[in-house]
């Protein structure tokens, strides 16, 4: 306990009883997932959604951000792969969850493949520029963790700025993070969030079935367990609520 806690603690009035404070959420956006996390992501927080590839987290976070949009919220996605807007906008118009018109507008498209070689301080300037031009209370990160293969030594550093720098912002921001073999998700990154969703692939016979596991995320009660996941273009991405 650091020393200002340390001081509240004290300066409590004996016998007095801490107080909860309620904790405002948004609706995730994912059918099935309020149910298991009190009704949606506490706000302001930076939430983990680590996975390997083909597990869902850019659609899950594509569909976070939309969800926010038919309710009027502004949302950014930060891209680090150099994708070009129209390559998104060729994938997921797919999904029904897509709505054209939000493109450029309260779903925002943003570009970091070019500022990836520089300091990391100026990648945190940059990062806080866009969001200050929009104001957004939905942020997506996809991946970060291609800027730790980047910056390196100085990753938890630059992950631990960034978290308490998008809290700040009072926003809700999905950070993916891509898992490398043996690990269930990047260590580094579940440091500093506040919450971590695992998404998963496991073999079942001759076919791969999708999973979502809350693993972390303060302040809630939580189900716990892997709960299988479909993925349609109608649908969208929904978390199933029969467990297998």
């Amino acid at each position: 306990m650091d020393n200002v806690a340390e001081e509240a603690w004290e300066s409590r009035e004996e016998g007095e009883e801490l107080q909860k404070s309620e904790i405002f959420r948004i609706p995730s956006g994912i059918p099935g997932l309020d149910d298991m996390i009190e009704g949606g992501f506490p706000f302001p927080s930076v939430v983990l959604v680590a996975g390997s590839a083909g597990t869902g987290k850019t659609t899950f976070s594509l569909q976070f951000l939309f969800a926010g949009a038919e309710n009027g919220e502004q949302g950014l996605f930060f891209t680090t792969l150099s994708e070009p807007t129209h390559w998104m906008l060729q994938y997921s118009s797919n999904f029904s969850f897509v709505k054209k018109e939000y493109f450029g507008n309260l779903v925002r498209y943003v570009d970091m493949g070019s500022m990836l070689n520089r300091p990391v301080d100026e990648i945190l300037s940059y990062i806080n520029e866009k969001i200050a031009e929009t104001m957004p209370q939905r942020i997506v990160i996809d991946p970060v963790t291609i800027i730790g293969n980047i910056v390196r030594d100085n990753y938890r550093k630059f992950l631990f700025d960034l978290t308490n720098s998008l809290k700040s912002w009072q926003a809700v921001t999905l950070l993916t993070g891509e898992v490398k073999p043996g690990e269930m998700y990047p260590v580094e990154v579940s440091y500093a969030a506040d919450s971590v969703i695992l998404l998963s692939l496991k073999a079942e016979g001759n076919a791969r079935r999708k999973y979502l596991e809350v693993l972390k995320m303060r302040g809630t009660d939580h189900r716990t367990g892997a709960y299988p996941v479909s993925i349609t273009r109608e649908d969208g991405f929904v978390v199933l609520r029969a467990r297998f």
